[in-house]
């Protein structure tokens, strides 16, 4: 077993969201049955995580889709009620990209609005479905600035067919959209070789061995105080026994790959690491001023400083 620096942080964080809501099932036709069992499914396994952490004493951060809260607020509440932070993963998990600023400022509020309601505490975080917030989008940065939130995780500095700014910091950094700006905690990568490998969870955590991850976080650790590892998982990635999507080869490579193992393998990631809530890392960062690296993503060209 590794271990690391008693001074670590590391985030872990997991997207609640049904089977079916995934971006490899966009434009999907899926039964109603079907909908029901991944609904269902979604409870047992998001259940099954509270009880691997309460056995651990580790306190994570569940990035909650806003829809979910509303039919489902007992999960919700149970998650809060253990002591784990509820996050925004928006209101019915549509990329950025399907908004317009109009909308996207009420998919957020009514996100932040059911969330809230479910657990009677406030929702300081977000994270854009598929990691959408991207050059392109870097206009919805005004918004959840504008909202209150404290920060946001859905920047990812790696090159993807689907999301990624790959010139962006690796480290926690603030971001800036057209007119505000905002605390950021980018998912793990590790640099090596001039370029920064995926290696925060999802599909890269279930195919790629557990020593590039471990690496990664190392490497997290020696980039300074102001650093933070974050790691992101799906409750439904830890279900192997639903359902699967008809979905074409690559994308049901992506989806299932190592499914079966992701238990195990998570276990054996978590032991010997110090965890932390991303809104409690969020706030000692801001407070203590140790983020010093600032990106302009609205800008043509980016703006970086310490990094």
């Amino acid at each position: 077993m590794i271990l690391f620096g008693q001074h670590m942080t590391v985030i872990l964080s997991f997207d609640v969201e049904e089977h079916d809501r995934i971006e490899a099932a966009y434009g999907l036709t899926v039964s109603p049955g079907l909908k029901a069992h991944y609904r269902d499914r979604l409870d047992y396994s998001t259940r099954g995580l509270l009880d691997f952490l309460a056995e651990r004493d580790i306190k994570a951060t569940f990035f909650v889709v806003g829809q979910i809260a509303h039919h489902n607020p007992g999960l919700a509440r149970a998650i809060s009620d253990a002591g784990h932070e509820v996050a925004s993963h928006s209101w019915d998990h549509q990329r950025i990209h399907r908004h317009t600023p109009a909308s996207f400022r009420e998919d957020l509020q009514q996100s932040k609005e059911a969330l809230e309601q479910a657990t009677g505490q406030p929702v300081v975080g977000f994270r854009a479905p598929t990691f959408s917030l991207m050059r392109e989008t870097a206009w919805a940065l005004d918004f959840l600035a504008e909202s209150g939130l404290l920060y946001d995780s859905s920047i990812y500095p790696v090159r993807h067919d689907r999301y990624g700014v790959p010139d962006a910091p690796r480290t926690p950094f603030w971001a800036r959209g057209n007119e505000h700006e905002l605390l950021e905690l980018p998912p793990l990568t590790w640099r090596v070789l001039g370029m920064n490998l995926p290696v925060g969870g999802g599909g890269y955590f279930r195919l790629l061995p557990l020593w590039m991850m471990r690496c990664g976080i190392r490497q997290s650790q020696q980039d300074g105080e102001g650093s933070a590892a974050m790691l992101y998982f799906h409750p439904w990635e830890f279900d192997p026994d639903q359902e699967r999507l008809p979905l074409k080869s690559i994308s049901r490579f992506r989806t299932y790959v190592g499914i079966q193992r992701s238990r195990k393998r998570l276990s054996r990631l978590v032991a010997g690491l110090r965890f932390g809530r991303a809104c409690d890392v969020a706030r000692e960062l801001a407070l203590g001023q140790r983020v010093r690296a600032r990106m302009d993503l609205a800008g043509s060209q980016p703006v970086l400083s310490g990094v």
